[in-house]
């Protein structure tokens, strides 16, 4: 290759890089290709956490790139210049890992303590509100059952030998404390939650790793066989959300959508007043 072809080459790496950026960000604002609307009160900390690397680590991309498509166009080859080896430098090589290494700690201690994740994590992942609102949601392929607590406030217990196609979660009916839950089939319910009130997601799987994502608040987490895991959050904007699976679960993965509203707590209470108990439903 010829010096000059080695330019138009370098010159042609500088372009479409240059191309790249600006078609980007026009896309990107364009269409409004962002995050979902904020709607809770955890979510801000993660947005806030979330931008920051994502500008940090957008810079430092932009300067490499930029730095290789410069040096590929200034040092091109020449027929003039002969290639010299170069020995391996143990020295370099060390701080040559270390420079990015420590990068990425700085960027994991600013996120911690000075974004708020740390505390962030230890709050939700801490004690649960005492006065919380309770919702169980349990995959399968390719749906979502739910069960929500009666008066009472408490679930009754479940035994897998008891699942059934009219038990689907198997709820032990001989616990009084399941007589008022309420229970929606897979692919029949929808998460009612209550405005400004903490809600704690009970999560199970009956079959494959699923996880529910509810993208408006900021929240995430796999449904793991045999295992119950939560989440919890508190729901700051009423509205109409969707909560969908984010772990390929299989071919129907895609059809794992659930209706998501959020309301005033009274119209909450009341229509769950509305719905059948489960004595009513296994009896």
């Amino acid at each position: 290759m010829s010096e000059k072809q080695s330019k138009f080459h370098g010159g042609l790496l500088i372009f479409f890089f240059l191309v790249g950026i600006i078609a980007t960000l026009w896309i990107v604002i364009r269409n409004g290709w962002w995050l979902p609307e904020l709607a809770s009160e955890h979510g801000a900390v993660i947005d806030r956490i979330f931008i920051t690397i994502l500008v940090i680590s957008g810079i430092l991309f932009i300067l490499s790139e930029f730095a290789l498509s410069f040096f590929v166009f200034k040092y091109a080859g020449s027929s003039e210049r002969k290639a010299f080896y170069l020995p391996g430098n143990t020295r370099k090589e060390i701080l040559w890992s270390i420079i990015p290494g420590t990068l990425v700690v700085v960027l994991l201690e600013v996120s911690a303590e000075f974004l708020g994740g740390a505390s962030l994590w230890g709050k939700l992942h801490g004690e649960v509100p005492k006065d919380a609102f309770l919702v169980e949601i349990t995959g399968e392929q390719f749906a979502w059952n739910l069960r929500y607590p009666g008066p009472d406030g408490k679930f009754g217990r479940t035994d897998p030998k008891l699942i059934s196609p009219d038990n689907p979660l198997g709820i032990d009916i001989s616990d009084e404390n399941a007589e008022d839950d309420i229970v929606f089939p897979a692919g029949q319910g929808i998460m009612y939650l209550p405005l400004d009130k903490p809600v704690v997601m009970l999560i199970r799987s009956k079959d494959v790793l699923h996880s529910p994502f509810l993208p408006n608040f900021r929240v995430k987490q796999d449904a793991v066989p045999g295992m119950t895991t939560r989440a919890w959050f508190v729901p700051k904007k009423a509205g109409e959300y969707e909560l969908a699976c984010a772990e390929l679960c299989g071919l129907g993965h895609y059809r794992m959508k659930l209706p998501v509203i959020v309301a005033p707590e009274e119209e909450v209470k009341e229509w769950l007043s509305q719905q059948t108990p489960a004595v009513d439903l296994y009896y």
